[in-house]
């Protein structure tokens, strides 16, 4: 069998990418995992350890003995202080909480999501090749999840909305109605940056340019208002860095298309306007998912005054919720449909990532955790503008800054919890990438549309 592959000349060119980009594996299987449905009518096992929090443990597991044979990117002193800080934030939340043990799990949950994932993204991810490899096992991840969210609202068969089986949920079912919207939006982004992008190739953009009008349709029928805020915010700024002229033509294209699918075909058009009414009348008329939220936010400031500088602990927030919170929250929220019975589940965060950081971590962790996110937004935003080495990789910056946007943007409505997590640590990672480049980051595979010969040279160059 080795002799017959050996003896095939195509072998040599299908085991030479393998050898030089193994270490990507992990993060692939970290991305790609999620295409695995969730067991049917299991709305707990969005809490539970997945496939893809597996992969991600072998992405750690990987980089560090790749670090320890000293083939992974140097990292500057400030990249170490702004992935490792967050730590510091943990540990004094864990210590100090009421039951440090009952808050070992949320450091544990932490640390993987916010430390170890994105310092493993960030020195595994040797190249500009890489993080495109990277970016686009998203948008993978986001079309296959997105066309199973559209066979669901076509077929009824989704999670159940205003009394019908119709919100496209992905294989993420009720339980996490936020997955399959998150992943569809992050594919959305990444294909528009990629769409944007100069220096690609004329083929890439259209192709991504397609992508992004065709996942504009399950992001819809997911009906998530933040999700859909976040794109919004990301996509604006994305065009803003391109470009005018570009964004123009791509900001044309998705509205033409949004009023083809909505107004044309009738897409989910009265549900849809509804949910966008909505938006606006959360002070005046709101519904009880925001009256819900609004109190739980309100519970996470008072857990925060009664405890300003560490928070109330890790996994703190539900053992707190009920003393500090008005008799306007209701017991839970209603979840039914995509093969799952009639379930009440539990109201365990506040659904703000900043507030919830704030009542478990106190000022301590916030300031930790939200100081290293601006400081990467601040240098990635600046790095695109004003660094004329990374020309050649600038759709690697668009892309970043896009994602990190989002996230940040749908912080604000959501927190962590779901398969999805892990996928936040990724994009912290390929973020912290584009913001904090390497001494080592100056080489000939820099380049969008370098051949292969230019990666070979690359690749020897830096001893691999």
């Amino acid at each position: 069998m080795s002799l017959a592959l050996s003896g095939n000349p195509g072998w040599p060119a299908l085991t030479g990418p393998l050898r030089r980009h193994w270490p990507l594996l992990p993060l692939a299987g970290t991305v790609l995992l999620l295409l695995a449905p969730l067991p049917a009518g299991d709305a707990t096992a969005s809490g539970k350890v997945g496939p893809a929090d597996a992969a991600s443990l072998l992405l750690v597991f990987v980089c560090a003995v790749q670090a320890l044979r000293g083939r992974v990117r140097a990292l500057s002193p400030l990249g170490a202080l702004v992935l490792g800080l967050p730590a510091v934030g943990l540990a004094v939340a864990t210590v100090t909480a009421g039951d440090p043990y009952a808050a070992l799990p949320g450091f544990v949950r932490y640390l993987q999501v916010f430390v170890l994932v994105p310092a493993a993204v960030v020195l595994l991810v040797r190249d500009a090749r890489e993080f495109r490899i990277a970016a686009g096992c998203f948008v993978v991840l986001a079309l296959f999840q997105g066309a199973v969210g559209v066979l669901q609202y076509a077929t009824h068969t989704g999670a159940s909305y205003q009394g019908e089986d119709i919100r496209a949920v992905g294989t993420f079912g009720p339980g996490d109605v936020m997955g399959m919207a998150t992943v569809v939006a992050y594919g959305l982004v990444i294909a528009t940056a990629a769409a944007l992008a100069p220096g690609l190739p004329a083929r890439v953009r259209r192709i991504a340019g397609g992508c992004a009008l065709v996942l504009v349709v399950p992001l819809v029928l997911s009906f998530s208002r933040g999700a859909w805020i976040a794109t919004l915010g990301a996509a604006v700024l994305v065009m803003a860095l391109a470009g005018v002229r570009r964004a123009l033509k791509v900001l044309v294209a998705l509205t033409a298309a949004g009023v083809v699918l909505v107004g044309g075909f009738g897409i989910g058009s009265e549900m849809v306007a509804e949910r966008l009414t909505s938006i606006t009348q959360v002070s005046s008329a709101p519904d009880q998912s925001v009256t819900d939220r609004y109190t739980m936010w309100a519970a996470a400031e008072s857990m925060w005054r009664e405890r300003p500088a560490a928070g109330v602990g890790l996994k703190g927030f539900p053992a707190h919720r009920d003393g500090h919170s008005s008799l306007a929250l209701s017991s839970g929220s209603d979840t039914a449909g995509a093969g799952q019975a009639y379930l009440r589940q539990p109201l365990l965060s506040p659904h703000n990532m900043y507030l919830l950081v704030l009542s478990e971590q106190g000022l301590i962790g916030l300031a930790a955790l939200a100081g290293g996110w601006a400081a990467l937004l601040v240098a990635g935003v600046r790095r695109y503008a004003s660094d004329g080495s990374a020309r050649g990789i600038r759709d690697c910056g668009l892309i970043a800054i896009g994602m990190l946007v989002w996230q940040l943007t749908d912080f604000l409505y959501a927190d962590i919890g779901g398969p999805s997590t892990v996928l936040t640590g990724v994009i912290v990672g390929l973020a912290a990438w584009w913001a904090l480049p390497s001494p080592d980051d100056t080489g000939p595979v820099a380049s969008p549309v370098a051949g292969p010969a230019a990666g070979r040279a690359a690749a020897g160059a830096d001893g691999r």
